[in-house]
């Protein structure tokens, strides 16, 4: 599945065709960025397949400034502008696909950096039903937007299917008689019947700003592209408790984190208690190939941990294998998904000024499926593998990961 293009003679063929190659080649394999790095002796062409970069063309020193240039000719990015970074946008009809992109340039001691994000939303397309919640997860979700108001949190990494997941929401939510606005820095998907508001910071519109005339505009729903800043964090969470449902992304890890970050964001307590209705951290894990993975009898390790984490007992799990179908026997991803419904005692926790650790408590110890837990379940299922369970949630930077190891522990013995 993945190869190097050895066959595409750069010095030859028009810098159009070598453009629209590289870029319908990384979408057929379905490819979610694609990386122009400078090298001493080329432009080394890297495609990210399931979260990994892998090799795909060296195009010589001799034609890679005009490969640049047309991709930024491309992207409606300044050419003449070679020495700060540049965003720009591809929509375009190439082979038969649709495709939507965003581009961005960054000025490095060798030369201009170029990223293209390939943008997938048919996931979004199909609605909640389609992203792989637990049904226990599927239920807590399908509660949280049913409130008239409050604000529901989707966090994770870059990356991680953060934007999929909220339009998902904003699908279902997109029903006659509600007035639904998004403030967003892009717009990344377009959707019939819903009001998209573009931020432009340069000419003073932002996140703030647009949401201040937002709230005049009559709204039931607001959906706010990512909370980056204390403004927005602090009119986000006010808005909420005035009769309006708002959603929105944060970088960060888990349910924890994610009130700890709203609370360092000078948001008061008291509001935050009163806002915060649901909160959903995700992670995506590769998914193993349907066509050729195989079972395996788990190790001890394995089923200390299945019994430790899930109180099951598991003898055999699917593994990777590998076939031309795949990289390395994984296609696609899924996500790992952390749910937190926020319970009146955690409104009276966050209200109480209680100890991290107390939170923490009331948290896990509740009835949250962690992203560890949440995996495992999936590698029962087949759809991953356990070592990649294993190196995302290890990933976590958690100083106290053992702390949730020990509420779940206490959760399974009540």
């Amino acid at each position: 599945m993945i190869f190097m293009h050895s066959n595409i003679d750069f010095i030859n063929t028009p810098v159009v065709d070598v453009v629209n190659r590289i870029i319908l080649d990384a979408a057929r394999s379905g490819a979610s960025d694609i990386h122009f790095d400078h090298f001493d002796n080329c432009l080394k062409v890297r495609i990210r397949i399931d979260g990994i970069l892998n090799d795909y063309a060296d195009i010589p020193n001799d034609v890679k400034n005009n490969i640049i240039t047309r991709i930024k000719i491309l992207s409606g990015m300044n050419i003449t502008e070679t020495r700060l970074p540049q965003d720009g946008a591809i929509k375009t009809e190439l082979g038969g696909l649709d495709l939507d992109m965003r581009v961005s340039s960054l000025p490095t001691k060798k030369g201009e950096k170029i990223v293209i994000r390939i943008l997938d939303y048919s996931r979004s397309l199909k609605g909640i039903e389609y992203l792989c919640f637990s049904e226990e997860n599927y239920k807590k979700i399908l509660k949280m937007i049913a409130e008239p108001n409050g604000i529901i949190l989707v966090t994770g990494a870059t990356g991680s299917g953060k934007s999929t997941t909220v339009y998902s929401f904003l699908q279902k939510l997109n029903v006659k008689g509600v007035n639904l606005i998004t403030v967003e820095d892009p717009v990344e998907m377009d959707i019939e019947g819903i009001n998209q508001v573009q931020v432009n910071s340069d000419i003073g519109l932002d996140f703030a700003t647009v949401l201040r005339s937002v709230l005049r505009q009559d709204p039931n729903i607001i959906m706010i592209g990512e909370i980056r800043d204390s403004e927005t964090a602090q009119i986000a969470v006010r808005a909420s408790i005035t009769g309006h449902l708002v959603l929105s992304t944060l970088h960060t890890n888990n349910s924890l984190t994610t009130i700890e970050r709203l609370l360092d964001m000078e948001v008061e307590r008291y509001l935050l208690a009163s806002a915060l209705s649901g909160i959903v951290s995700q992670k995506l894990a590769r998914k193993l190939c349907d066509k050729c993975k195989k079972v395996r009898d788990t190790t001890t390790y394995e089923k200390e941990m299945f019994k430790r984490f899930l109180n099951m007992d598991v003898n055999q799990i699917y593994d990777a294998v590998g076939c031309p179908h795949c990289s390395g026997g994984y296609r696609g991803r899924i996500a790992l998904q952390e749910v937190l419904l926020i319970s009146p005692d955690i409104r009276d926790a966050i209200n109480a000024r209680v100890s991290k650790s107390e939170l923490r408590r009331l948290v896990y110890a509740g009835d949250v499926i962690t992203l560890l837990q949440d995996g495992l379940y999936k590698v029962m299922a087949g759809f991953t593998s356990i070592s990649e369970v294993i190196k995302l949630t290890e990933a976590d930077d958690e100083v106290n990961a053992e702390e949730n190891i020990k509420c779940l522990l206490e959760k399974k013995t009540q």
